[in-house]
């Protein structure tokens, strides 16, 4: 196979896998529904990418089922055109997990799995291997602000960091030399059901570790990990004793620094480039992993005080004329911790948080949930849900959410009225949360900052 067409190209996962086929040197093409900056940027690299369905009129050079391979998210609906097209005509489809399973098994795999978390540790393990002698290659599941890149290559190591994704039990493809699972809490009851059977699937993932494997998991989350009797498996923690933890963590004067212990050894003062209190138990859990492959003490402090972020995990945009930052936070406990956060970096200051739901599924088995985080800000407006790959739920909208907020000061408004809604908003702190499309009104809502204060 020479060829390769992915249909959902866009999807951050799927354009990770996208540019490792294109710098391998392989023909690569695709549909998206929506035109944004990661497939202007995949253009730009010589990807062809185009935004209507074609049904049957696809690209010539991707017809010959004899030199094709498609690669689909589970976002496209199975009656899509293209989807159609591919199905009749024999070529052979694999979802974007088995791509990156048969990857785990020809290269040792370091996965990240995990309700919330895995991006910003699976992007911190990346940085911490790659800028010491061990070095790695990964498929991120965010944009790293250190490369700029969701993707990155290496011509001397066969370490591979993935974002194990357990929608659709998708990481159950995987083949971990090393695995991580940094909470367990309820999602996508619309694919599991039960919370229960949502367990159930991290604890087959675990049974899925190769002989001689790794397993390291959160102290404290429900999980009776299935592991093969040469596996071994460590704890993580934050101001708890554990196989791996964080203690003596100080605040202040816009720095975070904590001491790590490892496996007994203690590292003292590391300190984390994005000061963010969430970030203490991620780091750990990143710091253990590269420190079980060899990566030395000066080498984890340098890397972790040299980490940028993540693109859309609490990232910083304004300072002036206020404070704007924007998360990527689309769980209850994800909001609530990043709400935490927020009022500990901001105490003196009022906060004022523009919430996008994800999903009817998500937000009817969760609005009280939302709601109960919410109710913490300062001041709330709220924005329609963002479908994603859902059709409407009858009796399902954003006014769960707004009638359960307790706060007095909210608003439920749409995205076109949005900056008609926060013209005469009393704020210090705007943050903009949620997994949907509210990243493209980045640029807007600076200069309206800019503009308006």
């Amino acid at each position: 196979m020479t060829k390769y067409y992915f249909l959902g190209i866009g999807g951050i996962g799927m354009s990770a896998i996208a540019r490792y086929f294109n710098r391998k040197g392989y023909k690569v093409g695709g549909y998206d529904r929506v035109c944004s900056q990661l497939c202007l940027n995949l253009q730009a690299e010589g990807i062809d990418i185009h935004y209507t369905d074609l049904n049957d009129n696809i690209p010539a050079e991707f017809t010959d089922p004899h030199e094709t391979i498609v690669i689909y998210t589970p976002a496209i609906p199975s009656e899509h055109g293209e989807f159609e097209y591919f199905k009749r005509h024999g070529f052979r489809i694999l979802k974007r997990a088995e791509v990156l399973g048969e990857i785990t098994k020809s290269e040792r795999g370091l996965c990240v799995a995990g309700t919330h978390g895995k991006t910003t540790i699976s992007t911190m393990i990346a940085h911490l291997l790659r800028q010491s002698h061990v070095d790695c290659n990964a498929f991120l599941g965010g944009i790293s602000i250190n490369y700029n890149s969701n993707l990155l290559l290496s011509d001397k190591s066969d370490l591979v960091v993935i974002e194990a994704d357990e929608y659709d039990r998708s990481f159950h493809k995987l083949s971990p030399i090393m695995a991580v699972i940094s909470s367990t809490d309820a999602d996508h009851l619309d694919i599991y059901g039960s919370h229960s059977d949502y367990i159930e699937a991290f604890e087959h993932f675990c049974s899925l570790i190769v002989d001689g494997g790794t397993l390291l998991y959160k102290k404290g989350i429900q999980l009776n990990p299935k592991l093969k009797p040469s596996v071994k498996s460590y704890q993580y923690s934050v101001n708890e004793k554990s196989d791996f933890y964080a203690d003596n963590i100080r605040v202040g004067d816009g720095r975070l620094l904590f001491d790590a212990v490892m496996l007994g050894t203690q590292i003292s003062d590391i300190q984390l480039g994005v000061p963010v209190f969430v970030n203490v138990e991620n780091t750990i859990a990143a710091m253990a992993i590269a420190w079980l492959n060899g990566v030395g003490e000066d080498e984890l402090r340098k890397g972790m005080a040299s980490y940028r972020g993540v693109k859309r995990r609490f990232e910083k945009h304004l300072e002036h004329p206020k404070i704007y930052i924007d998360d990527y936070a689309h769980h209850p406990k994800e909001l609530a911790s990043s709400i935490s956060s927020l009022k500990m970096l901001y105490a003196d200051k009022k906060i004022l948080g523009v919430f996008q739901p994800h999903l009817y599924s998500r937000t009817a088995d969760f609005y009280h949930e939302f709601a109960e985080a919410l109710s913490q800000l300062d001041e709330v407006v709220l924005l329609e849900i963002y479908p994603a790959r859902e059709k409407p739920i009858e009796g399902v909208s954003s006014a769960l959410i707004y009638n359960e907020i307790t706060s007095a000061h909210k608003s439920l408004t749409t995205k076109a009225l949005l900056f008609e809604t926060l013209k005469d908003k009393d704020f210090d702190v705007i943050v903009t949360f949620g997994a949907g499309d509210i990243d493209r009104y980045i640029p807007q809502i600076k200069d309206f900052l800019k503009t308006n204060y």
